[in-house]
């Protein structure tokens, strides 16, 4: 069981980010397809450049008890791309969670923030 401990990690800390998200309407629950198309590019992005990291001989899979061993290619472990993913969707979990309290503050507690609950206005 232990074996699954770093991808079943990672789920759950991308399931608590998704209720975040969802709360606050962030990220997929502000624009999804805006937010799949980001975090696509950045996925592709990050695969492209461990690709390169692999061939060069700079990156490689290392053994571990936590991890699943499943190689999606070689030296490129299952957990890799969801891993990516999750370093996608925090960073636009981050950066617009920051946006919307520099905005809320700048604007007032009382003022309205598109998509946001707390006031009512729509997202």
């Amino acid at each position: 069981m232990t074996a699954f401990a770093y991808l079943g990690g990672l789920l759950l800390v991308i399931g608590c980010m998704a209720l975040i998200d969802a709360r606050w309407r962030l990220v997929f629950w502000r624009a999804p397809l805006a937010a799949a198309v980001t975090i696509g590019v950045g996925l592709a992005f990050f695969l492209l450049w461990d690709a390169a990291g692999i061939v060069l001989g700079v990156f490689f899979r290392g053994e571990s008890q936590i991890v699943t061993g499943i190689e999606l290619a070689p030296e490129l472990p299952l957990e890799e791309p969801v891993f990516l993913f999750f370093l996608c969707y925090l960073t636009l979990v981050l950066v617009l969670g920051v946006e919307r309290m520099l905005r809320t503050r700048a604007l007032g507690p009382a003022a309205s923030v598109p998509g946001d609950r707390e006031t009512g206005a729509a997202g």
